[in-house]
């Protein structure tokens, strides 16, 4: 992602969100970790839900899911990133939406990142907080999103 262009606006809306095959929604995100890969970096949901992993739609002007994962870092956690490894899909584990022929409502792809810098100010930092932590609160925040802890259990986070 070119760092140079940080918005302090967060995308909103689904208007260049792409799709896959089957209709389900492309959602790329991160698993940052810190640079002894003891703690991730998680943030407060949106919605209900607690904690989560940053991530959200690729978007069509986005060449690459990568990308799509470092902007939604920026926008929902602060942080700028490097990809260190890519983590794969992980298809959604939630009951499916009729309107995609049983297909999952989204496909998920995760990238374990280096966190380059963690920014006092970012589009979401009113509604989302941030906050390290180690692998088994992790795993715990995590329990009732399989995907987002399937992305963890593929990171190399120290256990």
């Amino acid at each position: 992602m070119a760092q140079t262009q940080r918005s302090m606006e967060s995308r909103v809306g689904r208007k260049n969100q792409r799709y896959g095959l089957k209709g389900e929604r492309l959602v790329a995100g991160v698993v940052p970790l810190s640079d002894d890969g003891t703690k991730v970096l998680m943030i407060q949901s949106a919605g209900p839900g607690g904690w989560v992993l940053p991530k959200g739609g690729w978007e069509s002007d986005e060449p690459r899911a990568e990308d799509a994962a470092c902007r939604e870092a920026w926008e929902e956690g602060g942080i700028i990133c490097s990809v260190k490894r890519d983590l794969g899909l992980i298809p959604d584990g939630r009951p499916a939406n009729l309107q995609t022929e049983n297909a999952p409502k989204a496909s998920y792809h995760f990238f374990e990142v280096r966190v380059d810098k963690e920014e006092t100010e970012w589009p979401e930092m009113h509604k989302r907080k941030r906050q390290w932590v180690g692998y088994a609160q992790a795993a715990t925040a995590l329990a009732n999103r399989p995907e987002l802890l399937e992305a963890l259990n593929r990171s190399s986070l120290k256990r």
